[in-house]
């Protein structure tokens, strides 16, 4: 019969054994050192200066000192001496300073963490995966990186996603408190689309490119272009404000028809454009002059026109064009203006026009 177990080597009670509490209590510190089995490393060849009691170590190969021979055993520090634990097949040890799950294989330690995960149905990271979500994750930083050339790698790095036809949807969904307020992608077919939304159920596009022509369209650019479809009389030696009561396009609805004047919906940067087309009524020898005011009385510089000599009925006209930074809220006008005789704005070729452009 043997004196010691068959798995742990512990050492047995004997019968007509003289101090059996020595046995017994061996035993036990060889469980306390094998049960639930945590090494504080297993890089070191020879046992550190400083142990304290209870530490454990796996040994690594080449190991020298009091641990010469013990390459991949379990050293453990116990009343003031080194004891010696050779592991057998399927023990299982956790690295502490690594925080990794090891199994002695009969010929090595092997790492039980995997390297390579495969057919997973749900991986959650410090949250629970479900059939919605498969793979989620709670964190806050994350990071990609591409392989250089000197580890093996390319040194480009390419996120792939792949969409099952042109009229699925593909992209990113960003929220606030789980509301989706953008979408950036391919949604219902291969036209890019960046899109937003204040509430995660109305979208506006805010940019959209064809895949077929790479040509990029503003669907929510404000932009205009008014004309008058009577003509405007103005007297001598005042600006006024010319009224342009019909619209090609209006999006966003920028301009306020109902008092002739744009309405910046948003701040940025702005260009403007205006045609004023000359109608004598009584003298050809008027002095005709255009501009755009900032909220109705401040001429943007740059945006003056005059004509000063003798004019041609319908075929004189005054080209203006101005960009300008506004603030959400300013106004811009056309105003016209004649000295030494008055006269007339023509229908249909007055016209205004102009666009957010940054």
């Amino acid at each position: 019969m043997s004196d010691t177990s068959t798995n742990l080597g512990l050492p047995y009670l004997m019968a007509a054994q003289a101090q059996k509490h020595v046995t017994h209590n061996e035993a036990l510190r060889l469980l306390d050192a094998l049960v639930q089995l945590s090494v504080l490393d297993r890089d070191l060849t020879a046992p550190p200066t400083s142990p304290a009691d209870g530490d454990r170590h796996l040994v690594a190969s080449g190991a020298t000192g009091l641990w010469a021979g013990w390459d991949l055993n379990i050293a453990f520090w116990t009343d003031g001496a080194w004891l010696r634990l050779p592991p057998r097949t399927g023990w299982r040890a956790w690295v502490e300073a690594e925080r990794t799950l090891l199994v002695y294989d009969g010929v090595g330690w092997v790492s039980i963490t995997p390297d390579v995960l495969q057919n997973m149905a749900l991986l959650g990271l410090d949250t629970t995966a479900d059939a919605s979500n498969p793979f989620s994750a709670k964190l806050n930083a994350a990071l990609w990186t591409a392989k250089t050339v000197a580890e093996g790698g390319t040194g480009d790095l390419f996120y792939n996603m792949n969409k099952e036809a042109a009229g699925d949807d593909l992209g990113l969904t960003l929220q606030t408190g789980f509301v989706t307020k953008a979408l950036v992608g391919l949604f219902g077919s291969d036209r890019f689309r960046l899109a937003v939304s204040a509430d995660g159920s109305t979208f506006f596009d805010g940019l959209s490119v064809d895949n077929a022509t790479g040509i990029v369209d503003q669907a929510r650019l404000p932009r205009f272009k008014a004309h008058t479809n009577y003509d405007n009389y103005v007297g001598v030696g005042a600006w006024t404000k010319i009224s342009l009561n019909n619209t090609d396009y209006n999006d966003q609805g920028a301009f306020d028809a109902a008092n002739n004047r744009f309405v910046a919906p948003a701040s940025g940067t702005y260009l403007f454009g205006a045609t004023l087309l000359y109608k004598i009524n009584a003298s050809a020898t008027a002095r005709m002059r255009g501009r755009l005011a900032l909220n109705g009385t401040t001429e943007i510089r740059g945006s003056l026109g005059e004509i000063s000599a003798t004019h041609v009925s319908l075929a004189t006209a005054i080209w203006l064009q101005i960009m300008v930074p506004l603030t959400a809220g300013d106004t811009v006008e056309l105003q016209g203006y004649f000295r030494v005789a008055d006269g007339y704005f023509a229908a249909d070729h007055t016209s205004f026009w102009g666009c957010k452009i940054g």
